[in-house]
């Protein structure tokens, strides 16, 4: 079993979780919002009712909040059809305007400049194997003036050691690995990308974007339920916010 198949036997016991659990992740749907990180930087741009792709979309509760924060239409791709059943009955059912394609990426689904905002969030660029290739399609399916939005973990994140009172380092891992395997749910087993901030940033930049901005951030975007860690503490980057304009 290669990498890629490792990744999606993980993400495929994930996605019967989205199937399984379905009516709470309906109750988050019906509510959800941006973390207010999040919409310091996009909250102008989607108050202009942007058309966005979601690659890499999930259990798909992020693009409802993408709708009430404004976004006129959301299309979510992901390659688990289980992820993508789920994700497209949630929609259906609360009657929001977006719609679930099957597909590996990169490529992405659809034409050339046909959406305003690539919005890559929580927990999405770590499983791109070819970064300088999901970069170029972000680049090719923008319109001009068109943003790429990306709000991950930050790559110091997979280093941490996780304790109450103290933050070590991991010894079986480093920054500039090319990968590791992942250890927590609901990704266990998969293969993780270990893509550097500069590395990032670099690609981005090779495909002709513009970077407007790129924050770090103290808070973790996920938090396992009632864990504590001193790596939360404030001190340390936990998560980071990139965004990037088509000129």
């Amino acid at each position: 079993m290669d990498d890629h198949e490792r990744t999606r036997e993980a993400w495929g016991r994930a996605g019967e979780k989205y199937v399984r659990e379905h009516a709470d992740f309906l109750a988050e749907a019906r509510t959800a919002t941006l973390f207010p990180r999040e919409l310091d930087l996009l909250g102008p741009l989607l108050s202009r009712g942007p058309e966005v792709l979601h690659p890499m979309s999930g259990n798909g509760v992020d693009d409802h909040a993408l709708v009430r924060a404004g976004a006129r239409r959301v299309t979510g791709v992901d390659y688990d059809e289980r992820a993508v059943a789920s994700a497209q009955e949630r929609a259906d059912a609360l009657g929001a305007p977006i719609r679930y394609l099957r597909a590996d990426v990169p490529p992405f689904p659809g034409p050339d400049t046909a959406v305003d905002l690539v919005y890559t969030g929580k927990g999405a660029v770590v499983w791109v194997a070819d970064l300088d290739a999901w970069a170029a399609e972000t680049a090719r399916v923008l319109r001009p003036g068109g943003h790429l939005f990306v709000h991950e973990a930050h790559p110091m994140v997979p280093l941490y050691e996780l304790g109450a009172d103290r933050t070590g380092v991991r010894a079986d891992r480093s920054y500039f690995a090319a990968s590791h395997v992942n250890d927590t749910f609901p990704a266990h087993g998969a293969v993780e990308r270990q893509h550097t901030l500069g590395r990032v940033v670099t690609a981005v930049a090779a495909a002709g974007l513009a970077v407007v901005e790129l924050r770090e951030h103290p808070e973790p975007f996920w938090r396992p339920g009632g864990a504590e860690a001193a790596a939360w503490d404030g001190r340390l980057p936990n998560s980071y916010s990139l965004l990037a304009r088509r000129p």
